[in-house]
């Protein structure tokens, strides 16, 4: 028997909604618990008063995992649960969830009535060590492990992370040839794992197309964007989504972004005192041509070395000139300089930034930059934050270029340098330029304004 009937339910629930007393206040006129008040009022509010009424009902596994799949995809509490699908106690439901937490799903089906049979359970014999029913055994055992890793080494090759739904998905198409009970434990997952994602595969899929879009742009930038700047291409492309569920569609299509590396220092030369520090750790600009910054870099590869030289300008972030060579001579820096002097317009008078590097304190540099009408800025001694805009980018390039891929040789890796600095220019999004590429906002910004 209830401890509370029908009519206390009823009249209790009435009186909290039809006044303005609190759960407290009410709880304590009707003399009853704070907590099955708020059950009830859920209850009525979900199912009137048919929801009040106790319900001894023996509840089948389908109805059961109903209710745990729609607390796991909306994040809804017991109480909630329990209002929705009109269960009186939502304990009920929370020992269904640990059932599944201990025992797996099959723990879920309805006990057998009646009392216990009193035939002794006959346990199945364990095969000698070395019989043929062992060595039978252990060959199916190795026949499964094969026939699972086969297909696991076909997700493999996609270059992406092996998610739960992948291996249920691999336990799924094995499973009129070997036990689940068995596979599931060469995946590494409970066995209630794997029934709430065979669950899943009959449902349509709302986000089918938006994770083929995920992918295609994953693809196309060779995993260097995150989910904040696929996000920011989805926009561009007209579709709107919260970033979140970007996050999330790019976990379950096991996609992550490159991990970053760190920055490598670039050639110090000899420390002088040429120039000032003009530029003071003051990196935007209002427009072109305005503060450019500039740096050597050096990377290693099949016993070579090879050296590179930009000019970024700090209104987009653009690489504006730059040079390679395989050897840090001056005419690293100088024909560097001569592309970018074609950048400017005679009204143009630039600051340059740079760290103390011997390039920069050379009389032939330091001629050209007066004759332009450059101003030079200098970092101070041993103090790389003057200059983190230059960093940043070498990072980046080692990051999403020399650590992503293979090179066949050191040439091989120049032309993809080359393709490099081009993609960075004219394809690769940033968050501060408004989800656009550096040449995007130069040449937007002007009809903007």
């Amino acid at each position: 028997m209830s401890k509370y009937s029908f009519e206390l339910k009823l009249r209790a629930v009435l009186d909290y909604l039809e006044g303005k007393d609190s759960f407290q206040i009410v709880a304590s006129r009707f003399n009853v618990s704070l907590t099955p008040l708020k059950n009830w009022v859920a209850h009525y509010r979900k199912n009137g008063e048919a929801g009040l009424i106790s319900n001894y009902t023996n509840y089948d596994i389908q109805f059961k995992m109903d209710v745990l799949n729609y607390m796991s995809e909306f994040g809804a509490s017991l109480t909630q649960a329990a209002a929705v699908y009109n269960i009186s106690s939502p304990s009920t439901i929370l020992q269904w969830q640990r059932q599944v937490e201990r025992l797996g799903v099959d723990a879920l089906l309805p006990k057998k009535k009646g009392r216990p049979s009193m035939k002794k359970e006959i346990k199945k014999s364990v095969p000698v060590e070395g019989s043929y029913e062992a060595l039978q055994a252990e060959n199916e055992r190795l026949r499964m492990e094969i026939a699972y890793l086969k297909k696991l080494r076909g997700l493999n090759s996609r270059k992406r992370k092996i998610t739960e739904q992948d291996k249920a998905q691999i336990i799924y198409e094995l499973r009129h040839e070997f036990k689940v009970i068995e596979l599931v434990k060469i995946a590494g997952i409970p066995r209630s794992t794997y029934y709430y994602w065979v669950k899943q595969m009959d449902r349509p899929d709302k986000y089918k197309e938006m994770k083929e879009l995920i992918k295609q742009i994953f693809e196309e930038h060779q995993g260097r964007y995150g989910y904040r700047r696929i996000t920011l291409e989805l926009r561009n492309k007209g579709y709107t989504i919260n970033h979140k569920t970007v996050r999330r569609l790019m976990i379950e299509l096991g996609l992550k972004c490159l991990v970053r590396m760190k920055k490598y220092r670039s050639y110090r030369g000899q420390v002088g005192k040429t120039a000032p520090n003009i530029l003071e750790r003051d990196f935007h600009a209002s427009k072109p041509n305005e503060k450019w910054v500039t740096d050597v870099t050096e990377f290693h590869l099949h016993g070579e070395k090879l050296y590179l030289s930009p000019i970024m300008d700090l209104y987009n972030g653009e690489i504006i000139a730059y040079n390679i060579e395989h050897r840090p001579v001056f005419s690293l820096v100088s024909k560097m300089l001569d592309e970018a002097f074609d950048r400017l317009n005679e009204e143009d008078t630039p600051i340059l930034h740079s760290d103390q590097g011997w390039h920069y304190q050379m009389n032939q540099y330091r001629s050209a930059l007066k004759e332009r009408g450059i101003i030079q800025s200098m970092s101070r001694k041993g103090n790389c934050l003057d200059n983190a805009v230059m960093e940043n980018f070498f990072g980046l390039l080692k990051s999403e270029l020399l650590y992503l891929k293979e090179f066949e040789s050191m040439e091989h890796f120049k032309v993809e340098l080359v393709n490099y600095i081009h993609y960075y220019n004219h394809k690769r999004i940033k968050a501060k330029l408004k989800g656009m590429s550096p040449v995007q906002y130069r040449t937007h910004a002007p009809v903007a304004a």
